[in-house]
């Protein structure tokens, strides 16, 4: 991707210290905003944990009483029998694995797992994740007549698992994060598969058939102008019940609906039809303006992240304490707790979660690295991979659940709780451990100070020869005036050095500061498709003001753009793929300012004007002719 560079600003006149450049970093309510609900969702189901066993054991009537109160719910001759139990596991968690289902469904149609190679390695690492703690369960459970309760100890929870990365996850944890989030999903759905398949006492085909009916309706509601919300609500119900009425457990009904709700990014074209409509509202209002732009505003996102926002909440604060609530409470008398500390199936369960899924997983992971199959990302390092999968040893949800379906014996079934519960314990400790010691090895790569992601010729975009022996790599954004200044300093290092340096950009845009930032990143990589990086990123550069969705397409049009193909590369997932990867690079290395540089892939501090480049250039250099290339540049500098 060799590019030829276009001067754009002034050049040389940038010496302002790295402080006073554009971005701030977040303030503390912004990052309680940002990863305080999976800390607080965590928090809130180790607290209805505790309260479930403390009300067990201290009161262990009133807790099965409440529990198992029966409640019915008709109309006439159609009515419903269930448990306040069975209500909190078969139909309120049903929409915890919707939710979890949609987020899942974004990443693979416009998020981090678009890429084939990339989604490989969690789903192998997810069917690794199920085979090998089953294995080690019947091994270890062999002749004591549980085996057939391996089911116990295939499943990782999520929700522990996403407050517990929160919680003790190492520093910039972002791609292990989506990287566990699609494994446990890919887990849950294994495992709710083989609930449906061996821990269903009665099974009824029939009314699958009415389900598939149903699915096929949510996923051609799409199609619908407007008025979909009921109808998605309407064929949902139905969808469940059939489930339910099947014998198959209906939470995968929640995971089947999620998977076909759509999902896309916003159209340049509809946001700025929505902005013409709150432009009208407000100089005309009337209830008229105000429901069309309120409409056009909210048909602009995905009804995929909307049911993300409206559902998120409810499923963080009310459902999962309410499942820790109903499942969790184990007695834990001195005659079970002795007997389980003997008991086999207890240490099969143990195993199973805390040595199987560590060697499933990190197994799997590791082999395909070993391997060159699929794609980790940069940051995934194995260290930080052996801690993820520690921490998919925390088996609750699922765990517990089969538990009730797979044995019948009370104590046994006190046993496997107690199982489940030193299992999760052990994982989450190991894990922070693992983390701690993986955060104190790469201190200087988490300070920063280090390039995460060495060059790439085949992705990056390069200016100068691709094999000179000198880099500066910079993160910047497009409507940063900084970023803007240092374009001259980096045409004049290129001049100065003549041939013997390659320059790369990559994209850091300042969200909370430029809203349209990360936009215009996006519009340079459409562009570049179609050949014209170079070009589009001059023209935001020269006129940073105007930066709306109709300015980019303007661009797009006075450039010789296709601007159809244009708008179709804006909305790619390879494209936003492209911007992500350099976002999470760039918050892996802590990068709160812009523009920043690295210099022969040291981060560099203090001005950034040519001569502070070159002498940077000159100190870095990684062997004698990149210094003495730095050195005639200088010299050659100094004589101008």
């Amino acid at each position: 991707m060799t590019q030829q560079l276009t001067t754009i600003g002034r050049p040389g006149d940038s010496r302002e210290p790295r402080g006073s450049r554009e971005r701030r970093r977040p303030s503390i309510a912004e990052k309680i905003q940002s990863m305080g609900e999976s800390r607080i969702c965590a928090l809130l189901l180790l607290i209805a944990t505790a309260v479930a066993i403390l009300w067990a054991n201290l009161s262990h009537g009133t807790y099965e009483a409440l529990w198992e109160t029966q409640l019915t719910v008709g109309v006439g001759d159609l009515t419903l029998d269930f448990t306040l139990h069975a209500l909190v596991n078969d139909a309120l968690m049903a929409i915890f694995f919707f939710t979890v289902g949609l987020e899942v469904r974004r990443e693979f149609a416009i998020g981090e797992l678009t890429s084939w190679s990339r989604a490989l390695v969690p789903v192998v690492a997810a069917i690794a994740g199920l085979v090998v703690p089953a294995a080690i369960f019947m091994l270890i459970a062999a002749g004591t007549g549980q085996e057939h309760a391996w089911g116990v100890v295939i499943s990782t929870d999520t929700a522990f698992l996403v407050g517990a990365l929160a919680i003790i996850g190492p520093r910039a944890s972002g791609r292990l994060r989506v990287f566990l989030l699609a494994l446990a999903v890919v887990d849950d759905i294994g495992a709710l598969s083989i609930i449906a398949l061996f821990y269903t006492e009665s099974f009824n085909p029939l009314p699958l058939i009415i389900a598939a009916v149903g699915l096929v309706g949510v996923y051609f509601t799409r199609y619908v102008p407007r008025g979909r919300g009921p109808i998605y609500a309407t064929l949902s119900i139905i969808v469940w019940l059939a489930f339910l009425a099947s014998g198959v457990h209906p939470t995968l009904a929640g995971v089947a609906i999620a998977l076909l709700v759509p999902v896309y990014r916003p159209n340049r074209r509809d946001v700025e039809h929505a902005l013409e409509l709150a432009r009208t509202f407000r100089q005309s209002p009337n209830s008229e303006y105000a429901r069309l732009a309120a409409n056009s505003l909210r048909e602009s996102i995905s009804v995929n992240e909307r049911l993300q926002s409206a559902y998120a909440p409810y499923v963080a604060y009310v459902i999962l304490p309410l499942f820790a609530l109903a499942n969790a409470g184990v007695v834990l008398s001195p005659e079970i707790l002795a007997g389980a500390m003997t008991s086999p199936l207890t240490w099969a369960i143990v195993a199973g979660l805390v040595v199987g899924k560590f060697l499933g997983v990190f197994g799997s992971v590791a082999l395909l690295r070993l391997f060159r199959i699929g794609d980790l990302g940069p940051g995934l390092t194995l260290d930080r991979l052996a801690g993820g999968a520690v921490l998919c040893g925390i088996g609750f949800t699922i765990s517990l659940f089969i538990v009730d379906l797979a044995i019948e014996d009370d104590l046994a079934q006190n046993e496997a709780r107690v199982g489940v519960l030193v299992a999760s314990a052990i994982a989450f400790i190991l894990a922070a451990i693992i983390f701690r010691i993986s955060d104190a090895r790469h201190t200087d790569d988490e300070a920063g100070q280090t390039l995460a992601r060495p060059v790439d010729p085949t992705r990056d975009h390069v200016w100068g020869p691709v094999d000179a022996p000198l880099t500066i790599v910079e993160y910047g954004d497009y409507q940063c005036p900084f970023c803007l200044k240092a374009s001259g300093s980096i045409e004049e290092v290129m001049r100065e050095l003549d041939g013997r340096l390659r320059y790369v950009w990559r994209h850091a845009p300042l969200e909370r500061v430029h809203p349209n930032a990360v936009a215009d990143a996006e519009a340079v990589e459409a562009a570049a498709v179609q050949g014209k990086r170079t070009e589009f990123a001059k023209s935001l550069f020269s006129d940073q003001d105007h930066q709306m969705p109709s300015d980019i397409l303007r661009r797009a049009a006075d450039l010789g753009l296709d601007v159809d193909r244009f708008e179709k590369d804006l909305r790619s997932p390879e494209v936003a793929a492209r911007v992500r990867d350099d976002m999470l690079d760039a918050d892996a290395m802590d990068i709160t300012s812009v523009p920043t540089f690295f210099v022969n892939g040291q981060r560099h501090t203090g001005p950034y004007d040519a001569q502070s480049l070159i002498r940077a250039l000159l100190a870095t250099a990684p062997d004698e002719a990149a210094a003495r290339a730095a050195e005639e540049g200088t010299q050659g500098a100094e004589e101008r």
